[in-house]
């Protein structure tokens, strides 16, 4: 008598592998290519497991199990996703105590594994451990000069991401910037690759990309929406109402209350 397959008797590890019995009657793990039970009648044809013949682990089309809808992430969104938080506080557990310096050069290793960083990001992090200030400053002058901490670098790099990426504006750029504790200066020649006619030139992409959504919403409520979907990424009031004045002129709109806004 042929014997059914049971699936209960299968149980799935962490990683979502099935694991089976074997022939003597232990757990081992399933393999492509184990089949279940055929009866003749053509269930579980071809040795496939449950679940349609997709590989363990992986998608149906071959790419990774879980992969549809994630993009791929830019640096920017990748060193703001991650913000130091995390990666700090694993660093600070697997720091053993020992040599303080030996102890700074571990943390801002592991720290600039996981995404670039400015040297104020690593002087905080180092603080909060509680290296001395001295083995601190040591340990980042050293990167400096190896070139492992550059933040020209990670300005341009910055700018150039978030702004393709994400629409952001000279003025937004320059805000999350400081924030990371880049100098000034350095802030200023990196939004400075970004002139004016490229910032409008992202400004009306975005705008066009938003129209259709506010389609059917009374004008003034349409103006204020995008206007401020503008203002949210950095763009300047007179820059905002321009272009949202254009893209709405351009799909037959009346723009005569906006008056002498947006010109």
């Amino acid at each position: 008598m042929t014997r059914r397959t049971d699936w209960a008797e299968y149980e799935f590890d962490a990683a979502g592998v099935p694991r089976g019995r074997d022939t003597d009657g232990g757990d081992g793990p399933a393999v492509d290519g184990d089949t279940a039970h055929d009866d003749g009648t053509g269930a579980n044809r071809g040795g496939r497991r449950r679940g349609g013949g997709a590989r363990a682990g992986g998608s149906r089309d071959g790419g990774p199990r879980g992969g549809r809808g994630r993009g791929r992430r830019t640096f920017g969104d990748a060193a703001a996703a991650d913000g130091g938080s995390s990666s700090s506080e694993r660093a600070e557990r697997e720091e053993p105590p020992g040599d303080p310096v030996e102890r700074a050069r571990g943390i801002c290793l592991r720290l600039l594994t996981g995404a670039p960083r400015t040297r104020k990001q690593l002087a905080d992090a180092l603080r909060k451990r509680g290296i001395p200030d001295e083995a601190a400053e040591e340990v980042l002058s050293r990167f400096e000069e190896a070139g492992l901490i550059n933040d020209s670098a990670f300005a341009d790099a910055w700018v150039e991401s978030r702004h393709h990426g994400r629409g952001l504006a000279r003025r937004a750029l320059a805000r999350e910037l400081r924030t990371k504790g880049v100098d000034p200066t350095l802030i200023e020649e990196a939004v400075s690759r970004l002139d004016s006619e490229q910032e409008e030139e992202t400004a009306r992409d975005l705008v066009d990309r938003k129209l259709r959504a506010t389609r059917g919403l009374d004008r003034d409520k349409r103006v204020r929406r995008l206007a401020g979907m503008l203002a949210r990424k950095g763009y300047p009031e007179g820059l905002a109402l321009r272009v949202v004045r254009q893209a709405l002129e351009e799909e037959g709109e009346d723009t005569d209350f906006l008056g002498d806004e947006g010109v």
